[in-house]
């Protein structure tokens, strides 16, 4: 099985990036399932319900999310009507939406998908790996799902990583998200399980973190806030990873970054293009 993962899509330039781009990549690699984070697709802040189904029909299966995820107020009631839009499963109970969902490949396959979110340096949320770990007990690698991807939305790579071996040989594979920079650690973990600490950003590199750079320097120098962060509009680069999925076990039998586009290094995942 043939997964991409594509990390948070930042503003107009990402999120025009992604929809352009994604009904050819799925041709080109003959794709099987796509999961996006779209957390930060509508003005860099959340994401709106045109966005989410623009991104479904461009050939997303699920749309991840994050700590902004109720940015736009919208969300807390459009999140209720749409399955495949998933925000972070530690939420407290009784939050609008769901943090997990099984859903079918281009394959027939069924994906397992659950979106967790850290807790060192964020929100302090109900413990992530207790939430994974209810959501594995419930759903098994080759007893309910052929397959589990988990979007880990996380600041501190230590937890990224312990999350990573804390789930290694019962998920295919966990990807990072949140800090919106590519790490150079994707890997396949000792039981299996694919891993990356972050896969980086959908959108505008010639900024802060996907904002246009002037309000965040501004801020750094003089820790007075002068107006509203907004995204920069310049070309986006598509950044995320490709992982390859055993049918028979549900384990990653490889990993690579996706970088299209944009001012970053270019790369594809060598085994779909090769």
């Amino acid at each position: 099985m043939r997964i991409l993962f594509l990390g948070d899509l930042v503003g107009r330039s990402g999120r025009t990036a992604v929809i352009e781009a994604l009904p050819k990549l799925r041709e080109r690699y003959r794709l099987d399932f796509v999961v996006v984070n779209g957390e930060n697709a509508a003005g860099g802040f959340g994401i709106s319900e045109a966005i989410l189904i623009d991104l479904l029909d461009a050939g997303a299966d699920v749309v991840t999310t994050g700590n902004h995820v109720f940015d736009q107020r919208e969300a807390l009631v459009f999140i209720e009507r749409h399955d495949r839009l998933l925000r972070p499963i530690n939420f407290p109970q009784g939050t609008p939406g769901r943090g997990a969902g099984l859903f079918k490949a281009k394959t027939g396959a069924d994906v397992l998908v659950i979106n967790a979110m850290g807790r060192v340096f964020m929100a302090d949320l109900d413990d992530p790996f207790r939430a994974v770990e209810r959501e594995l007990e419930a759903c098994g690698l080759k007893t309910g799902a052929d397959a589990i991807l988990i979007d880990f939305h996380a600041e501190a790579t230590s937890e990224k990583e312990a999350m990573g071996h804390f789930v290694d040989g019962r998920a295919s594979g966990l990807v990072g998200t949140h800090t919106h920079v590519p790490t150079a650690d994707e890997q396949i973990l000792r039981g299996g399980t694919a891993y990356i600490s972050d896969a980086g950003m959908c959108g505008d590199f010639d900024s802060v973190l996907g904002m246009d750079k002037e309000e965040p320097l501004s801020r750094f120098l003089t820790k007075i806030p002068t107006g509203r962060f907004t995204p920069a509009l310049g070309e986006a680069t598509l950044c995320g990873v490709g992982i390859d999925v055993d049918d028979e076990t549900g384990l990653a039998r490889a990993i690579a970054p996706l970088r299209l586009g944009g001012r970053l290094s270019q790369t594809e995942p060598a085994f779909w293009v090769s």
